[in-house]
């Protein structure tokens, strides 16, 4: 370190917030009495400071002038960078303002898979555009095992994922409750009505697996448990592909009720087996937790489900 930023880092210990606030006033007001009104302090208080600056800077800093004080070089060369410093320094420790999504400008990155997007973001999108028009919403591929490592990085602003699997180190929020039911095309002659067991286990199913390629899952846990099986003959990585098999094949699929409600397109009839549902969550990390934006489109997609 050089003897000059010695000297400086020395002097910037020995200053204070205190003094630098009163010296700021001082070179606006060229009076002590003046300042010292400004500043809610006694005369002589503020007399104390200008000494203890005077010693620090190593120059009068103020004269006595025939109408008040006089500033020197010196003092004319802090005022402009101490009223920059002072002025960030109030923003930095000002209460956090008062989001307004009409002007906001924040593009929100969210983590889901296709069945987050279709259940959570799409309700919301219409009225997020049209309440935070300025905004932009990027989705991408949710990655489990990798959410917390994510989160810490940036990669994500929030993530949509089943609580189940929910990573301690994240907030949390659950959205809604999910159960399964059966799904097929529209006149199936198998989704009549509710299907028997053994009418159920008959039928050719889809399943969605999100490892890829899997053809067991959670009803296939629940058969098996009562010593059944049944047909899966298709195995896909996302839920779209699902809904076109079903419209138009004999296929049927167990899915999640929200996924295939108002669907014109499909049957839906309860199983004849209580398959186990879970909970719908959004995960965000604590840097975001407090942040009025965030909160804000937080409580945007809470509100749309």
């Amino acid at each position: 370190m050089s003897d000059m930023s010695g000297i400086a880092m020395n002097n910037l210990r020995r200053l204070d917030i205190n003094l630098l606030l009163t010296l700021d006033v001082l070179l606006s007001e060229h009076n002590v009495t003046r300042a010292a009104q400004r500043l809610n302090l006694s005369q002589p208080s503020v007399s104390v400071h200008l000494a203890k600056l005077r010693d620090i800077f190593g120059d009068p800093l103020l004269l006595p002038g025939p109408r008040g004080m006089r500033p020197t070089a010196r003092a004319d060369e802090l005022r402009e960078p101490l009223r920059e410093a002072l002025d960030a320094l109030e923003r930095a420790v000002a209460p956090a303002t008062v989001f307004d999504p009409a002007l906001a400008t924040q593009t929100w990155r969210v983590a889901a898979t296709d069945y987050g997007e279709s259940t959570i973001l799409l309700p919301a999108l219409s009225s997020l555009r049209a309440q935070a028009p300025g905004t932009r919403l990027a989705v991408i591929d949710l990655m489990p095992a990798q959410l917390v490592k994510q989160a810490e990085q940036g990669v994500f602003d929030l993530a949509l994922h089943i609580t189940e699997d929910a990573p301690l180190d994240l907030h949390q929020r659950v959205l809604f409750s999910e159960r399964y039911v059966l799904a097929g095309r529209l006149g199936h002659p198998g989704l009549t009505g509710k299907p028997s067991c053994d009418e159920f286990c008959a039928l050719e199913h889809v399943l969605v697996s999100r490892e890829g390629g899997g053809f067991f899952g959670v009803t296939d846990k629940v058969l098996a448990d009562v010593g059944l099986s049944r047909k899966v003959v298709l195995s896909v990585p996302h839920f779209l592909m699902v809904m076109s098999v079903l419209a138009s094949t004999d296929l049927v699929a167990m899915l999640p009720s929200r996924l295939v409600r108002g669907n014109s397109a499909l049957q839906v009839v309860e199983a004849p087996l209580q398959v186990p549902g879970y909970e719908m969550a959004m995960f965000w990390d604590e840097r975001l937790h407090r942040d009025p934006a965030h909160k804000w489109f937080r409580e945007h997609l809470a509100a749309s489900v």
